[in-house]
């Protein structure tokens, strides 16, 4: 299985796909830090930067067009008839230019005579929401359809069959696939009208697995509790709170799982609504710190220092992480489509919502689709397998000094807070008013679930403990 990369960022794609056979014969990227990681990791693939100059490239068969392509474009909703027009729009048409892309490895593809390709593409799952109807436009000019489909509220599941294309699309949540990460992202794949993209994206399951309910595969309770600021001997793992000693570290963990990676992590990580819930921090001895660059690549799936290339700086390696897919699945998917790609198309039966001559749209609005007295069709967040992630295996240890939060960053923080009349995390807020540290030693050994009066004489108040 060849493939081809657009928007190739850091190539989440090959690091996924190609234990499972797949090669890349192409990338797709203009930035100059993922540009950089490209030529360093994968020298014998040749990148031909600005993917609006990959139509003419496949036409004349100067690249080859392969058996995959896979991006993940902006997605901004263009006129499909001023597409098919040539309307050159200032803002850069990237999304339908990845439509141009696919229908020129089709054609060249046919009258080579090959079967056309498979298409994975991959967004924010706002795209759903856009109010001018990007996803509509996007999905109608993939299916060969003359305008765009237009309804009231798009579905975070469903298929099109259209005119030269059929189309299935999914939302899916990492933290089900082994990642202790929040990161729903929609996924589309578009095949030929004979084969079966719902085979692919979609999987068949009995009644009793209807029945599991997968988001309780995490807990996140807040329950209040008295826990020591001391090294710890023993793990312990209490409600909300979680701490394990590793390699004679105290680690804490504010949740089960951390809020989605943002690309501004790197620069903008103590303004977001990370800092009071303390999805992406953790503690080590008694001391808040961000996550470094190698643990965000283990919260998205990469192998360890993946994105350490020379001359690189941690905003480089946040923002490209923050970009990136999530590997656990794409590499689900990546095996569905070796798995199902000759499936030839079955039509689920379902009442279609919208439907002419031209195309046929079915929605899925439950996570779970009732096709026959027995059988369920599973189009939930998660696979029939979901696996629950384990933050503390993303620790490293040897965190340099910058990552940790400073005295000022944490009065900065709990003056928001108070201003704004923000709720936090509660022991995240104790481990604040102590500075990350500053004043731990006096706080060794004891527990608290009243109140402490801050140490610090610019901020007097007193705070609530657990």
């Amino acid at each position: 299985m060849k493939f081809g990369s657009v928007c190739s960022g850091i190539e989440a794609a090959s690091v996924a796909l190609q234990p499972l056979g797949y090669n890349a014969v192409w990338f797709s990227e203009t930035a100059d830090f993922p540009s950089r990681l490209l030529k360093e990791k994968y020298p014998l693939v040749s990148n031909y930067g600005d993917m609006c100059n990959l139509p003419e490239l496949i036409k004349s068969e100067k690249i080859l067009s392969p058996d995959v392509l896979c991006g993940g474009t902006p997605c901004q909703a263009f006129s499909l008839a001023g597409w098919k027009q040539g309307l050159d729009d200032s803002r850069g048409q990237l999304t339908l230019k990845f439509i141009e892309i696919a229908d020129a490895i089709d054609d060249k593809r046919k009258n080579q005579g090959k079967e056309p390709s498979i298409i994975l593409w991959e967004n924010v799952e706002g795209v759903l929401k856009d109010k001018t109807n990007a996803f509509g436009v996007f999905i109608a000019g993939l299916a060969g359809l003359n305008k765009e489909i237009s309804i009231k509220k798009w579905s975070p599941a469903g298929v099109l069959y259209g005119t030269t294309r059929n189309i299935a699309w999914r939302v899916l949540d990492a933290k089900y696939f082994g990642l202790p990460q929040q990161r729903k992202r929609l996924f589309v794949v578009a095949t030929d009208k004979k084969q079966d993209p719902a085979a692919i994206l979609f999987e068949k399951s009995k009644y009793s697995e209807k029945l599991f309910n997968y988001k309780q595969l995490y807990t996140n309770n807040i329950k209040k509790q008295r826990v020591a600021l001391s090294p710890i001997g023993d793990n312990q793992a209490q409600g909300f709170v979680k701490i394990k000693n590793i390699q004679k570290n105290k680690i804490e963990v504010f949740r089960e799982y951390t809020d989605c990676l943002y690309t501004a992590y790197g620069t903008k990580w103590n303004g977001n609504a990370a800092a009071y819930n303390g999805s992406l921090y953790i503690s080590q001895n008694d001391r808040v710190r961000r996550f470094t660059p190698m643990e965000c690549e283990k919260l998205m799936g990469f192998p360890e220092n993946y994105t350490n290339i020379p001359k690189n700086r941690d905003t480089n390696r946040y923002q490209s992480l923050g970009n990136s897919w999530a590997i656990p699945v794409i590499s689900w998917i990546g095996k569905s489509i070796i798995d199902n790609k000759n499936t030839l198309l079955e039509k689920i039966k379902i009442q279609p919502v919208l439907s002419n001559e031209q195309f046929e749209l079915i929605q899925f609005n439950d996570d779970f689709i009732q096709v026959d007295a027995d059988n369920y069709i599973n189009t939930s967040l998660t696979s029939n397998n979901p696996i629950k992630g384990d933050l503390f295996s993303v620790i490293q240890i040897s965190a340099r000094e910058k990552f940790y939060l400073s005295t000022k960053g944490s009065e900065g923080i709990l003056r928001r807070k108070n201003e704004r009349g923000i709720k936090m995390n509660d022991r995240l807020e104790l481990l604040f008013t102590i500075n990350g540290g500053a004043n731990a030693e006096e706080y060794k050994g004891k527990t608290h679930n009243g109140t402490v009066e801050n140490k610090n004489p610019k901020n007097n108040q007193k705070t609530p403990y657990l």
